[in-house]
């Protein structure tokens, strides 16, 4: 007969921490799922935050490399500008807001309702600024040439006037399109002694105003969120995105660059033909 040693103090303590371990671990175990779940969950919202927040600040801080001269082009529709804390606090890759094109009119007969006031506050913190009319092709050219006279009083260091021109009614033909262009772009000159700037995208400008007589007049093109202009021709101003966000701005703005220094932005301001 085999006599039992009866478990020591010590032994009896073993035993216990030991069927404490096992049960924890079975209790871990059965949380496992729902805590690999949760931890699945908080990483991919972390990734989604961190890359929606990277996109926003992409978006109205970054713009292209190699360019020192930057501006905006606003309307209406960008509501009440404060002109001092754009001055003030607003940058593009570390440069300050250079220069500013502010919409004046559309076809013959339309004033933008802020043209007035961000006209006079531009110049009022120093930046450089523009105006431009928004052509309409169904309104005869020379009104809306006269129409932008009556209503856009330009001064020395101004850059000089812009036809904003992006449609061509299908009632139209290409031909009595650019004919209406040119006679704009004429009567304008004729009036403020510089050239206009003129302003499309790429390829509108490309199947409707490709006569070399456009060559002529400084380019603006519009091509957005991209690193590099896909056109071979010259270009001044590149439009180069539609979803800034600035100091002073509360919406979304246009954001451009000017190719060339400061210096030759105000050359071009004050340039003569």
């Amino acid at each position: 007969m085999v006599t039992q040693k009866r478990p020591t103090k010590k032994t009896a303590a073993r035993r216990k921490t030991s069927k404490k371990k096992r049960h924890a671990v079975g209790r871990w175990g059965k949380l496992w799922p729902t805590l690999l779940g949760a931890a699945i969950v908080a990483f991919s919202c972390y990734f989604l935050l961190r890359a929606f927040f990277s996109s926003s600040v992409a978006d109205h801080a970054a713009a292209p490399k190699g360019y020192t001269v930057h501006g905006i082009d606003v309307s209406h529709h960008q509501g009440s500008i404060d002109w001092e804390l754009l001055r003030n606090q607003a940058t593009i890759n570390d440069y300050p807001i250079a220069f500013a094109f502010i919409k004046a009119t559309e076809g013959g007969d339309i004033v933008d309702s802020r043209f007035k006031r961000n006209f006079a506050e531009a110049r009022k913190y120093g930046i450089m600024r523009g105006a431009y009319h928004f052509y309409r092709a169904a309104t005869p050219a020379k009104q809306q040439a006269e129409h932008f006279i009556r209503h856009v009083e330009l001064q020395p260091g101004d850059l000089p006037p812009v036809l904003d021109v992006e449609t061509r009614p299908q009632d139209i033909s290409a031909e009595a399109f650019r004919q209406g262009i040119i006679e704009w772009l004429a009567r304008v000159e004729q009036h403020y002694g510089v050239r206009p700037i003129l302003y499309t995208y790429h390829s509108f400008r490309q199947q409707y105003l490709n006569d070399p007589v456009f060559n002529l007049y400084p380019y603006w093109i519009a091509h957005y969120h991209v690193d590099s202009v896909r056109y071979k021709g010259s270009w001044a101003f590149w439009q180069h995105s539609d979803r800034g966000q600035l100091p002073g701005i509360k919406e979304k703005v246009d954001l451009d660059i000017f190719q060339g220094t400061y210096e030759e932005l105000q050359q071009l301001g004050m340039r003569k033909i």
